[in-house]
């Protein structure tokens, strides 16, 4: 589903003397089953503007169009897209409050209605799809460790069968393995489903392995939208300039680059890609490698 943007404006207290003009001027196209990574430094406007793309917040100016539905200040019936756009936000593990897993990840469906048997059957797959079996349904989920309290939190989104998903900086706190196994499964659940992901970071190794589209706020502005590989060559200086570092192959790279007569001009910002081509250039170079 696609999500346009038409001169986009949102304050906080607006019209008010404590006026703050968050998001100037937006104007843009977020494609449809694509990953679009969205990253800046903390008050650049990120978190404010996804929550426009399903009616958690309404522009103060401009107008959204998601799929076949407009949010538009002026509208007289507000429009909420929970069911259509899914928000995870950072930290989900700390929304969770009912009783039983299977009753949390039920709420959003019963607030829309659907019938129990379908609500039952859809929390379950849900479960299911971020790696939580059957025997998860009927436990607290305080029981739950960290990381399979975030699945199951992110279950709750998911029950919605969103057409696009934002994922809040979805990889806080977990350790790497927690990390890759987490975007293991919502990468295989966008490929079934055919989704679109956007995905809210600081991290930039996240960004490098699974982007396919960034862009870069300052200020409520976008300052450069490009895909990963561009942002960390052409706009290296972007990046230093908001206080994110390369990710770490990428630092690799350049360590080495210092020490070589040759440098290595890098082709993909994918770690095992980068890996490879470091091995590759120093079997080259050692005369190992092939003709």
């Amino acid at each position: 589903m696609e999500i346009t943007l038409k001169d986009v404006f949102f304050s906080y207290n607006a019209g008010t003397p404590l006026e703050n003009e968050v998001l100037r001027g937006l104007n843009m196209t977020l494609e449809s089953n694509k990953i679009t990574a969205v990253v800046g430094r903390t008050g650049s406007g990120k978190s404010t503007f996804v929550q426009h793309l399903n009616g958690l917040l309404y522009p103060t100016r401009g107008s959204i169009k998601v799929g076949d539905a407009w949010i538009m200040n002026n509208s007289k019936k507000k429009t909420v897209l929970f069911d259509k756009v899914g928000i995870v936000f950072q930290m989900p593990e700390h929304q969770l409050f009912e009783d039983t897993v299977i009753k949390d990840v039920s709420f959003g469906p019963k607030q829309l209605g659907w019938r129990n048997e379908l609500i039952r059957s859809k929390a379950l797959e849900a479960l299911r799809l971020v790696g939580l079996d059957e025997s998860f349904a009927d436990r607290s989920p305080f029981e739950l460790s960290g990381g399979e309290k975030r699945r199951a939190a992110i279950a709750g989104v998911l029950v919605m069968e969103p057409s696009v998903l934002i994922l809040d900086e979805p990889t806080a706190g977990l350790d790497p393995a927690g990390k890759q196994s987490l975007m293991e499964l919502l990468l295989s659940w966008r490929e079934e489903q055919q989704r679109t992901l956007v995905i809210v970071t600081h991290d930039m190794d996240l960004l490098a392995e699974y982007a396919e589209d960034v862009i870069v706020f300052e200020s409520g502005k976008v300052n450069v939208r490009t895909d990963p590989l561009t942002l960390f060559t052409k706009y290296r200086d972007r990046i230093e300039a908001l206080g994110l570092k390369l990710p770490m192959a990428l630092t690799l790279v350049e360590h080495l680059n210092a020490r070589l007569r040759s440098p290595m001009v890098i082709n993909s910002v994918k770690r095992e890609a980068i890996l490879a081509q470091v091995a590759d250039h120093f079997l080259v170079a050692s005369g190992k490698g092939g003709s």
